[in-house]
């Protein structure tokens, strides 16, 4: 697959077929996001492959636990808390595999004022960014769907207490992955000249 053709091509795939993936495949998968590029060379991405029904269900229970108490906290509706929580653990736990990502300041550059170590973390969480694009996009080249989730970001602790990470992990991101049952929805983006200036 041509690179241009796989970022144009590239959809949000959340419904799966039951069929594994290869463990082989999983493996380039994150061969291909380890080679990203990333702040000083340090390499702040961590990653956890869930397989096990078991570990599925942890973290699925763990993060609709949290926005359970989140979503009730700010008056939602108790119905449609519910209707999101169960989307959630069933699209966790009916992934193939899932992956979380986190990313560590461990490498990291460490400053004596708040202004430039708010910088480096952000480099840190840019490079566990483009490591998640790297994935994305090996997982379509290799005819997978996937989809990437940001509600770890509301509850790292949740994430890294059900999987029984170190505690510098913080988690970023989770990446379900599966043959595709569908060919997800149709995408649209804003025309170039909405968002780029020219200058010089």
């Amino acid at each position: 697959m041509e690179l241009l053709d796989a970022i144009r091509t590239r959809r949000s795939i959340r419904r799966y077929a039951s069929a594994p993936i290869p463990a082989e495949i999983v493996e380039r998968l994150l061969t291909a996001a380890v080679w990203a590029p990333s702040a000083h060379n340090r390499q702040p991405w961590r990653f956890a492959v869930l397989t096990a029904p078991e570990a599925k269900d942890r973290l699925a229970r763990a993060m609709g636990d949290r926005l359970r108490a989140d979503r009730l906290a700010d008056g939602d509706d108790p119905g449609a808390v519910a209707r999101d929580a169960d989307r959630s653990y069933a699209r966790l736990t009916q992934a193939p595999v899932v992956v979380a990502v986190c990313l560590t300041m461990r490498d990291m550059d460490h400053y004596p004022d708040e202004r430039r170590n708010r910088a480096e973390y952000l480099m840190a969480v840019q490079s566990v960014a483009m490591a998640v694009q790297n994935l994305l996009l090996a997982a379509h080249a290799e005819r997978l769907g996937a989809c990437w989730m940001c509600a770890p970001l509301f509850c790292p602790e949740a994430v890294r207490e059900a999987l029984g990470l170190p505690g510098d992990w913080e988690a970023q991101a989770v990446i379900t992955l599966g043959y595709p049952a569908n060919g997800g929805k149709a995408a649209s983006r804003r025309p170039l000249a909405d968002v780029v200036i020219q200058s010089g």
